[in-house]
C-alpha cells in the first residue's frame, strides 16, 4: 500500500498540524518507554528542515472528554525535547485562540506541543465543527500516528477537509509498506504466528490471511480453544467456548486449502500464574486443576522448524504470559528464532505491535527483525484488510 507524502516545497513556510502518538507508558512521573516519541523523528526532521512551523497533537491516556491534569501532555515535554534535541513551546489547549496565537508566533523550524486532544469530548466523536476549529490555524495536516489510525477522530482524519493539503508522514508510510508486505501479497513460504489470550481478537485476521498463509502457528491462550476443539481436555486453561465452532471450522478450512496449522504439543502449566507448581506436560495430559501458561520445549522446536525457510513472517500475540519469567521461554525462543531468520535468511519479519512488540523488546530482538509495528489494534485491523480512517485518505 502506497501513501501520499509531502515534498519540502509542500510545507516550506507553512503552518503544519502533525498528528503524533505521545500516548507513552508513564509511571511515577516519568516516561518509561519513549519508543513512540522517537518513532516520529524522521517526519518531524523533514518538516523542520523544509522550514515548516509545526504543532504536534496527540492523545494521552483516557481522560474521558474532559481536562484532567493526570493526563496532561505537559508532563512529557522534557522527554519530547530530549528525544528530538530541541526546545518546544507547550500550549494548554488543542483548539482556539491560544493555539492560533502560538502558531502565529512560530518561526520556520520551530515546534509547539498542543494539549491532549481527548480533553475535548468532540475529538472521539469526530465532530466536524470541532475539526474545523482544530484545523483553523493550519495550512497543512500530516498524519504520522499509525497507532491511532484505526480511530476516526478529529485529529486523525476529521481535520483533512479543513486544510489546504494533507499528507502521510514517514512512520505511517513505513507501517503501510511493511504490514502490506506481510498481508497483501506476501512472499511465500509465509508463516503467520498467532498468540495472545483471545480467539475473538484474531477471527478477522485468520479470515483475511488463511488463504495467503503457508503455515499458521497458534500459541498463547488462544491455542487452548483450538485444542479443546480437537477434543482435548485443557484443565483450567483459557477457553473461548463461544469460538469453538470457529476453531473447528478454521482447522477444517485450512486442511481443505492445504494450509498447515500447528498447535502446541506440550505446554507449561501451573494451578495459577502466581503459583510455584510449574511443570511441563503433553497437551494430551493437562491436569484438570492446572492451566496452560506457555508453550513447552517440544512445541518451541516444532514452531522454530516450521519457521525455517520462511520468506515472510507476521507475528501477532505472545506464546505465553511472557511478563513472568516462569512462562516467558516460549515467546523468548520464538523471538530469537524470528530474529535469526531475518538476519541470516533475509526473511521479511513483521511484529504486530501491542504485547508482541513489548515481548520482542524485552528479549532484545526488536532491532533484529524487519519491522516492529507501533500500533496493536491498528496493525490488527490493517492485516484484517480493513481501511483505516487515518490512513485511507492518503492511499495512492
Amino acid at each position: 500500500m502506497k501513501l501520499k507524502t509531502f515534498t519540502p516545497s509542500d510545507v516550506a513556510g507553512k503552518s503544519v498540524l502533525m498528528r503524533v502518538d505521545f500516548n507513552v507508558p508513564f509511571k511515577g512521573g516519568k516516561v518509561t518507554d519513549n519508543s513512540r516519541i522517537l518513532a516520529h523523528t524522521s517526519t518531524l526532521k523533514k518538516l523542520l528542515d523544509a522550514g515548516a512551523k509545526v504543532a504536534l497533537i496527540s492523545h494521552f491516556g483516557r481522560p474521558k472528554g474532559k481536562a484532567d491534569p493526570a493526563f496532561s501532555l505537559s508532563q512529557i515535554v522534557p522527554d519530547i525535547e530530549k528525544a528530538y534535541g530541541l526546545k518546544v513551546v507547550f500550549v494548554d489547549d488543542c483548539v482556539g485562540e491560544k493555539v492560533a496565537e502560538a502558531v502565529k508566533a512560530l518561526k520556520a523550524g520551530e515546534v509547539v506541543v498542543l494539549e491532549n486532544s481527548r480533553f475535548h469530548a468532540e475529538e472521539q466523536k469526530n465532530d466536524p465543527e470541532f475539526s474545523k476549529k482544530m484545523a483553523a490555524p493550519f495550512d497543512v495536516f500530516v498524519m504520522d500516528a499509525f497507532s491511532a489510525s484505526h480511530r476516526a477522530d478529529c485529529s486523525t482524519c476529521g481535520v483533512i477537509p479543513f486544510v489546504k493539503a494533507a499528507f502521510a508522514g514517514d512512520l505511517l508510510i513505513r507501517e503501510a509498506e511493511m504490514l502490506g508486505a506481510v498481508s497483501e501479497n506476501p512472499a511465500k513460504p509465509y508463516v503467520l504466528i498467532l498468540g495472545g489470550a483471545k480467539v475473538s481478537d484474531k477471527i478477522a485476521i485468520v479470515g483475511n490471511l488463511l488463504s495467503k498463509a503457508t503455515t499458521i502457528l497458534i500459541g498463547g491462550g488462544m491455542a487452548y480453544t483450538f485444542l479443546k476443539a480437537q477434543g482435548k481436555e485443557i484443565g483450567k486453561s483459557l477457553c473461548d467456548a463461544e469460538r469453538l465452532d470457529f476453531a473447528k471450522d478454521t482447522l477444517k478450512k485450512a486442511a481443505d486449502m492445504g494450509v498447515k496449522i500447528l498447535l502446541p504439543v506440550d505446554t507449561v502449566v501451573a494451578s495459577a500464574i502466581d503459583a510455584d507448581d510449574v511443570s511441563t506436560v503433553s497437551v494430551d495430559a493437562i491436569p484438570a486443576d492446572k492451566m496452560g501458561l506457555d508453550i513447552g520445549p517440544e512445541t518451541v522446536k516444532l514452531f522454530v522448524e516450521a519457521l525455517n525457510g520462511a520468506k515472510s513472517i507476521l507475528w501477532n500475540g505472545p506464546m505465553g504470559v511472557f511478563e513472568d519469567a516462569k512462562f516467558a521461554e516460549g515467546t523468548k525462543k520464538l523471538a530469537e528464532a524470528v530474529a535469526d531468520m531475518t538476519q541470516k535468511q533475509g526473511t521479511t519479519s513483521v511484529i504486530g505491535g501491542g504485547d508482541t512488540a513489548s515481548a520482542v523488546r524485552q528479549f532484545k530482538a526488536a532491532d533484529k527483525v524487519s519491522h516492529v509495528s507501533t500500533g496493536g489494534g491498528a496493525s490488527l485491523e490493517f492485516c484484517e484488510g480493513k481501511a483505516l480512517p487515518g490512513m485511507a485518505p492518503f492511499a495512492i
